[in-house]
């Protein structure tokens, strides 16, 4: 009976203090030596079980998040980061990491919230980011991410949040972009994109915030915008854009509609009275 008591204390004891497969502890510590884990502001104790680490939560003995924000975090992300399959969150807001967001990061089926801004990344995002069907929130802004704006970003039917600005990314908004449903945030802001500001803007019935301040987009303001009824900031100065807006449309603009030409000249867009049909100057 005693034995029978002790290995019964034995498996209990064994189940309370599982921790995850040694696989995602090998991914876990590639990703500690490649951001040079041992010059962080808070090490992991590696003698620790991975559920004490600092930044990283388990639950059923996989990895779901990993949250290490301002924690002087530099070197690179490791390609293995794509497999730690239950991830579902990553904040690695406001820290040193530079290279290339890797392409794996679009294995990360369960993740919901990216956050890697405030870094050095460089590279273009991968187009395999739209992989991650189950992403909610993208935040990369911050960095100094090139190329263009991935083109396939309407599978993820599930992203509210997409901030990219201040990055050097170029080319395009790409139509896909006009097929996020529930995208309530976007933020492209302090970049070099081009291009006109498609009609099509209209789909995204969900949005409310939108910044496209400071770029090179070019040709006429849709009028469609205005048809947005959940939309209530929106900043799209400092481009090339010309013609007319709508009056409401100007009010919610920080900087009234304000566009600089090729010689750096600022100057207000015409605003078009719905009231009486008039099109006159803003002051």
């Amino acid at each position: 009976m005693k034995k029978i008591i002790l290995l019964t204390a034995v498996l209990v004891s064994a189940f309370s203090f599982a921790e995850i497969s040694s696989n995602e502890k090998s991914i876990l510590l590639s990703f500690y030596h490649s951001t040079n884990g041992t010059k962080w502001t808070t090490q992991w104790d590696l003698n620790q079980p991975v559920s004490k680490w600092h930044g990283v939560t388990v639950e059923n003995n996989h990895v779901v998040e990993l949250n290490l924000p301002m924690n002087n975090l530099t070197g690179s992300l490791p390609l293995s980061m794509g497999d730690l399959n239950y991830l579902t969150v990553i904040n690695l807001f406001k820290n040193e990491i530079s290279g290339e967001l890797p392409t794996s990061i679009g294995n990360l089926s369960s993740l919901k919230i990216l956050n890697i801004s405030f870094n050095k990344l460089t590279g273009s995002i991968p187009e395999t980011i739209s992989n991650a069907t189950n992403l909610v929130s993208i935040e990369l802004f911050m960095n100094t991410l090139t190329g263009s704006i991935p083109t396939n970003l309407n599978s993820l039917e599930n992203l509210e949040l997409l901030s990219l600005y201040n990055n050097q990314l170029t080319g395009e908004l790409p139509s896909s972009l006009f097929g996020l449903k529930k995208i309530k945030v976007l933020q492209l802001n302090s970049n070099k994109l081009t291009g006109t500001l498609s009609p099509d803007i209209v789909n995204l019935i969900s949005l409310e915030s939108l910044v496209l301040f400071d770029n090179n987009l070019a040709g006429t303001i849709p009028f469609e915008l205005d048809r947005l009824k959940n939309l209530k900031d929106i900043n799209v100065s400092h481009n090339k854009f010309n013609g007319y807006v709508s009056r409401s449309l100007a009010e919610k603009d920080t900087f009234k509609m304000t566009m600089v030409d090729e010689y750096g000249i600022a100057s207000a867009l015409s605003v078009y009275s719905e009231k009486d049909k008039a099109i006159v100057n803003e002051e």
